[in-house]
This record gives C-alpha cells, sequence and structure tokens, in this order.
C-alpha cells in the first residue's frame, strides 16, 4: 500500500521501486500522478460470466458483493445453494483523496 511507503523498513531497501496494480494505470496521467514508477494495468472488475465461472471454480460456501450489481450476484449465488450478501462500502472513493481503507458494513440479502 503507498502508505508502507513511510514506514521505516520500506526505508532500508537499497533501491525501492514503486509499484501500482490497478486498470487506472492504463491511463499514463494516473500513473504519473499516484508516482507509479512501474504501473502494472490489473482490473479488479469482471463481467457477468467471469463472475459466475469464479463462483463455481471456487466453490465458496458464502460470498460477500462489494460492488456493481449487488443484487443480482447474490440472488444468483443464492439460488446455488451460496450464503451471499451485499456489503456497502462506506466512504467508497473517498481512500484514494485520504489515502485510507473505506469502512464495510454488511447489508442483509432480500429474501
Amino acid at each position: 500500500p503507498p502508505s508502507a511507503l513511510n514506514d521505516r523498513w520500506s526505508r532500508r531497501l537499497p533501491e525501492p521501486l514503486t509499484a501500482m496494480a490497478s486498470g487506472w494505470m492504463r491511463v499514463r496521467a494516473r500513473a504519473k500522478q499516484r508516482g507509479a514508477e512501474l504501473p502494472l494495468i490489473l482490473s479488479d472488475h469482471a463481467d457477468w460470466d467471469e463472475l459466475v465461472q469464479t463462483l463455481e471454480d471456487v466453490g465458496a460456501p458464502e460470498v460477500w458483493v462489494t460492488h456493481g450489481n449487488e443484487e443480482a450476484l447474490v440472488h444468483y449465488a443464492s439460488g446455488k445453494g451460496i450464503r451471499a450478501r451485499a456489503l456497502a462500502l462506506i466512504g467508497r472513493g473517498e481512500e484514494e483523496q485520504e489515502g485510507g481503507a473505506a469502512e464495510v458494513e454488511p447489508r442483509e440479502a432480500a429474501p
């Protein structure tokens, strides 16, 4: 995490290289703005078919959905016998500006 660059242990590295993994790293201006010396283009977004395939491949007994069409995925998972719940991320988007993490608040799935 970016905050680790200020930790004592990271200052002992002889030649540190700042890497940032995000789909946003495809935009050079964004990578430069974030100070990424090694921008890694990696998205945390998936399409419906990929999400469904991942649910089947992983075989998790429970899933928590953080954003997107939460209700649809919770409904699908529940229909497959997987406990599922949508989570509301309080402060989502603010963590980038403040450098902190968003709080997570569970929401009960609709029957």
